[in-house]
């Protein structure tokens, strides 16, 4: 079974040798790895060209400032199997990731399988990172597993051209679209739990958070505002409208709103633990010790995606530019 494994890449000196190590060591190995750079000014080129020299199957396709949509397509255009693999820089695929995959794909009746993933939790900020915003995994088609990933798929090219390729405008976002797309052009899907990779959170308050400005800003870009910001918004402003009476009653009343959101974190942040009990169990002290954490992250994860909803309005829909509000779009 051929496979072209597809991989989008910009500025991953760190990650990229990693990666087509994990790659080329698979138990089934891939026919070709085909890598778009969308512009590195690090070393990341450097690296993959000496893979190539070694005579590994590498591809490797330059272009400038690529977002990963991009990436995706033109690494696709140049890549020659049948099947397509894809994962990104800075996931870790295990060793019979592709293998597994291609087991549910020898069924002639599929035409896209799914793998699984799972965060890197090295850290307790991770771990605690996880518990707040990766979905656990779930029953899918009978199996339990973490919703569908793009960069844990395989599929046939033709499923990639019905649906003409990944939207390049996106810095994220275009994953889920191409996703949504291939769902409704009904093909053929199967699930393979067991093929995983796993991926790496970031692994701070602060990167956090410029990550998740970044996400909002495109997925309001992307359509797709109700599926996120949409519940954020409306929590928010019915907080904003309780600190209206202030103005007659005085500041005390500003308590009211302020122990609701206080309630609104915590009750989230415990949902979080228990939907994840199975995932990361943990005795009432260290569950306490996350909660310290989560607190404060899914505070994070909402002031990211306001700013990032911010930063559209300016940048997107009054044409301001692209860093009206202080927030890059850096990788």
């Amino acid at each position: 079974m051929q496979i072209s494994v597809i991989v989008p890449v910009r500025n991953e000196e760190g990650s990229i040798g990693a990666l087509l190590e994990a790659l080329l060591n698979q138990t089934l190995p891939p026919a070709e790895i085909a890598i778009t750079d969308g512009g590195s000014t690090d070393a990341t080129t450097a690296i993959i060209q000496q893979y190539i020299d070694r005579g590994s199957p590498v591809r490797l396709i330059r272009t400038t400032r690529a977002l990963p949509g991009r990436g995706r397509n033109l690494a696709v255009a140049h890549s020659s199997s049948e099947w397509l693999a894809f994962t990104d820089a800075g996931i870790e695929p295990q060793q019979d990731w592709l293998a597994l995959l291609a087991e549910q794909a020898r069924d002639g009746e599929v035409d896209v399988v799914y793998g699984s993933y799972e965060p890197r939790t090295n850290t307790f900020f991770k771990e605690c990172a996880a518990i707040s915003y990766i979905s656990p995994p779930a029953e899918i088609d009978g199996v339990s597993m973490r919703p569908r990933f793009i960069a844990s798929a395989l599929m046939r090219r033709r499923v990639w051209e019905t649906v003409g390729g990944f939207p390049e405008h996106l810095r994220s976002a275009e994953d889920l679209l191409f996703m949504n797309q291939v769902d409704e052009a009904r093909f053929r899907i199967a699930y393979a739990p067991r093929a995983i990779v796993r991926w790496d959170l970031q692994p701070n308050l602060r990167r956090t958070f410029k990550r998740f400005a970044v996400y909002s800003r495109n997925n309001i870009r992307a359509g797709l505002w109700r599926d996120w910001q949409s519940a954020i918004f409306s929590r928010y402003l019915i907080i904003l409208l309780l600190t209206l009476p202030a103005f007659a009653l005085g500041r005390w009343w500003l308590l009211i709103p302020l122990t609701l959101w206080l309630l609104l974190i915590l009750s989230r942040a415990v949902v979080a633990i228990w939907r994840n009990r199975q995932c990361y169990p943990a005795g009432p002290f260290r569950n306490l010790l996350r909660l310290t954490l989560i607190l404060p992250l899914i505070a994070v994860l909402d002031l990211g995606a306001i700013a990032g909803s911010i930063q559209w309005f300016f940048s997107d829909k009054l044409g301001l530019g692209a860093d009206a509000v202080g927030i890059t779009n850096e990788r």
